[in-house]
Formats: structure tokens, sequence, C-alpha cells
């Protein structure tokens, strides 16, 4: 696994297949994350691709993949870390609810962080994580908190989510040495008003296609995203 660093706000781009992890890693994005967006917010590849994509990468940036839909069996659980975990990705996402199912999905996944840097993908539209559920989710030893969403029709996460809110998601989880990341059908429009939030990464699929999110990755527009985080506010942030 590479070494993971603070160095001000970077671009995590999904992506589904070889052709766009090699088109990300050559615009140079910090964290590229396999997703397969058919399969909803939080749909996973094949553990064969993802060995694939962590021996093209070879180091040059971040590689994070999920799980896909969370299991309720514990057993089954662990065993979707572990099968995601031993490909070699740097960050092992798993989606959370912040809801009564929590607990016991913490306590299954706590004897895994020593192995594995997790990462919780919370699904803001679904059910708001407050700070309490930071701090469990630090106390089970995740590396990370993300807020997504789950219905991609409901607009972009700032649509969804005040301001005042997702601020305070960010302030939360860096006090509990969190990284941190912000997703959800998030537009580049989206990115002048994100990146005084502190945020570590903004996560991005669907505003980097021409089609939604099921389309492939536009090049130009990848630029376009290094470009506006590169930007003075961005590194300010």
């Amino acid at each position: 696994m590479a070494t993971v660093t603070r160095e001000g706000l970077g671009l995590l781009a999904s992506v589904r297949d070889l052709d766009e992890v090699a088109l990300v890693l050559a615009a140079g994005v910090p964290l590229i994350d396999l997703k397969e967006p058919a399969r909803g917010a939080l749909g996973a590849v094949a553990p064969d691709l993802i060995r694939d994509a962590v021996t093209l990468v070879a180091g040059r940036a971040l590689v994070s993949a999920t799980i896909g839909d969370t299991p309720t069996n514990t057993d089954e659980l662990q065993n979707r870390v572990r099968a995601i975990g031993d490909c070699g990705v740097d960050f092992v996402k798993v989606g959370l609810l912040a809801d009564a199912t929590l607990p016991s999905a913490l306590a299954a996944m706590a004897p895994l962080s020593d192995r594995y840097r997790l990462v919780a993908v919370l699904l803001a539209d679904r059910a708001r994580p407050t700070r309490q559920t930071l701090q469990e989710i630090a106390d089970a030893g995740f590396a990370g908190a993300m807020l997504d969403t789950e219905d991609k029709a409901r607009g972009s996460l700032p649509q969804i989510i005040p301001p005042q809110e997702l601020t305070a998601f960010v302030r939360a989880a860096r006090e509990r040495g969190l990284l941190t990341g912000l997703a959800g059908s998030l537009r580049l429009a989206d990115i002048p008003s994100l990146t005084p939030l502190g945020v570590d990464y903004l996560g991005f699929r669907g505003g980097l296609c021409d089609g939604g999110r099921v389309s492939a990755l536009n090049a130009e527009k990848v630029r376009k995203a290094m470009a506006a985080l590169a930007a003075p506010r961005a590194r300010t942030a």
C-alpha cells in the first residue's frame, strides 16, 4: 500500500475498467476508485480487475475499491472486506448507514482495521451521520469517512445536504483523525463551493462523463476537474 498523507484537496475519480484507470492515471488523479456504476451507488468490480488495476497503477496513485452492497451477515461482510483488501488496494470502501445496523457492522470490521485501511461510505440521503457516528467509526479503527448518496436522481450532495452540515461533517471527522471525502452526483460547478470546507477528497463519476455515470469517462472533464482543484482557492482550503 502507498503512504497516505494530507496534501490538500484531491480528486477521487471512480472508474470501471482498465481503460478508465489509464485515462485518470495519465491526468494525474491522486485517488483512483474502482466501482461499477451500473450496479448502484456502491457497485463492486471483480477482484481480478482490481488486482490488474493495482498492477497498472504501480504506486503512482492511491487506489480504492468498494465491497459492493454491505451484507447484514457479519461473516460475509468480513469475507468481502478481506477479498477486496487482499487485492492490494490502499483503501477498502464499505457502505454504512447511521442507524441501528451500524454497531454490529463496526464490530465485525474493527478486527480487520489493523490489516486494511477501511473507509466508511455514509449514504447521507438515507440517514444523516452525527458526531457520535463518526466517533464510533474512528473507534473501530477506520482510516476515513465519506459522505455519498444512494439515489443519484435526487441531485448532487450539496443540493441535498446544507453547507453547514457538510462543514460540520468534515470538521468532526478530521477532529477524530479520519480522512474525509464528499461525493454524490457532484458536478464540476460544485467544486468552488466545496473547496473551502477542508475536505481531503471530492469524489466524481457522473460529473466526469458525457451521458451520466454509466457512460464512459470524458478525458477533458477529468482534466478540468484536476485544474479546478489545483486552483489557488483549493490549495488554501
